[in-house]
């Protein structure tokens, strides 16, 4: 399906309030923002009218608010369910089942490309809500014994937001545990170097500490390792 420019704003921007009633000079002023308030509801009229009938199925567009329309999924509330799920302590062990299908909906980005503030405020909550359920999934599935999905986790983890150290240390750990010391080392040396080529950082003692066996037996000096 098609969807004009506004249009799909519209969408998007009423999708990310859940099954909430959006009123519409919130959707038209946070849509618009540069806009006058008589162009801003003009342009949200107009977005609303072309929506083409897939589109309008998708919401209930009322005078004074828009809503999702009933029996309408939206993949990120399910992700976000799977996060929270992940996350909760009263849980029973908070493993996911299926966790690879898990994995898959927590290594999503939100409405990649676009560049309002609304947007990429919303993206940046869904990152750090992803990120933080994607380790806690990687340090119970080691925990568990299931190196492989640990490893497939903590690699997402580390693939939406490669120069966070907790990232990594989880794919370490989940390295290690399976008894696989030189993909750890890989994986930290990678790191080390990307941190320091972008950032002119180095990585932290805790991390460090983690790899330090094995980088002074790879060195055969007795020095600590990189």
């Amino acid at each position: 399906m098609v969807v004009p420019g506004g249009s799909e704003r519209v969408l998007a921007f009423v999708a990310l309030c859940c099954r909430a009633a959006v009123p519409r000079p919130l959707i038209a002023g946070t849509l618009w923002p540069d806009a006058s308030e008589y162009c801003a509801y003009a342009n949200l009229r107009s977005a609303l009218a072309r929506l083409h009938r897939e589109g309008r199925r998708a919401l209930e567009i009322g005078p004074a608010e828009v809503r999702l329309a009933r029996g309408v999924t939206v993949d990120l509330h399910r992700a976000r369910r799977v996060a929270h799920r992940i996350l909760d302590p009263a849980g029973t062990d908070g493993i996911a089942e299926p966790v690879l299908d898990a994995v898959e909906d927590l290594s999503a980005d939100l409405l990649p490309g676009w560049y309002d503030d609304w947007a990429l405020m919303a993206a940046e909550e869904w990152l750090q809500l992803r990120l933080h359920a994607l380790e806690t999934l990687a340090g119970r599935l080691v925990a568990a014994r299931r190196y492989a999905e640990a490893v497939a986790a903590a690699q997402a983890a580390v693939h939406a937001e490669p120069l966070r150290e907790s990232g990594q240390a989880c794919l370490v750990r989940a390295h290690l545990a399976e008894g696989n010391p030189s993909e750890a080392l890989r994986a930290f040396t990678r790191y080390a170097r990307r941190l320091e080529g972008e950032l002119g950082l180095e990585p932290t003692e805790r991390l460090r500490r983690l790899v330090a066996g094995l980088a002074r037996s790879r060195r055969g000096d007795g020095r600590p390792g990189p």
